[in-house]
């Protein structure tokens, strides 16, 4: 089988989505998604605006989140696979499961986030200025508790990964030996995904360390979510 092939069963579940084929609702979802980054970003500011985690921050939000900048690495996938034979020789096995494993994040992110969207255009106007109080209801309705708690355990053990598989100078050179063919078969995006990773990773001591930080503060404010907690994103 194809070292490949989770790739696959992931670029099915993405083209799943509902919002590609509805505007009103890709509307509300880029909302919900914004809402949830800026909350992201108030939480964990002191954390995320330390110098050594600043480019693991941004790495995080944009790449592994989810969202509008995922959709062009999504079709840069599905031609990856169209050439998988080659890709297979350009990426190194370790790249692969990295990579796969951080596409898994981004798939389930915007899973949960387009339940949230949907949501919201059933319980308030498509254009609603979205509140703590909305998302706060929005959440207890969905009952997102236990998906949520797997998309933070993936989360860890993609920050496990990242130390194993990525850290290794003999696989950083291998992989910098790969841009040139990756440009030729036009796999700059993915490329680029995984690049970006190496450079996030570089001012950390640890990439583990730096998401499980992460991880517990949100596995906390998840609790006071399904706890009843009247401002549990604050």
């Amino acid at each position: 089988m194809s070292k490949l092939a989770p790739f696959d069963n992931l670029l099915q579940q993405y083209n799943a989505f509902e919002y590609h084929h509805d505007p009103v609702l890709l509307k509300r979802l880029n909302d919900a998604q914004h809402w949830l980054k800026e909350r992201i970003k108030h939480t964990h500011q002191a954390h995320f605006d330390q110098p050594k985690n600043q480019l693991m921050a941004q790495y995080f939000l944009n790449r592994l989140y989810g969202g509008p900048d995922f959709d062009p690495l999504a079709l840069q996938i599905e031609r990856l696979l169209k050439y998988a034979h080659k890709a297979e020789k350009l990426l190194p096995d370790n790249a692969i499961k990295t990579g796969t494993k951080s596409v898994s994040l981004a798939v389930l992110a915007m899973q949960l986030d387009e339940q949230i969207a949907i949501q919201l255009l059933k319980d308030y106007p498509a254009d609603a200025p979205i509140t703590d109080e909305m998302m706060r209801q929005t959440l207890v309705k969905l009952d997102q508790k236990e998906q949520r708690l797997i998309q933070l355990q993936l989360l860890d053990d993609l920050g496990e990964a990242l130390d194993k598989y990525m850290r290794s100078l003999m696989m950083y050179a291998a992989f910098k030996m790969c841009k040139g063919a990756a440009h030729k078969y036009q796999f700059d995006l993915m490329y680029e995904f995984i690049q970006e990773g190496f450079v996030a990773m570089k001012p950390l001591k640890s990439a583990e360390q730096f998401i499980k930080t992460f991880s517990a503060v949100e596995r906390d404010i998840i609790e006071k979510v399904h706890s009843d907690h009247p401002d549990p994103f604050r």
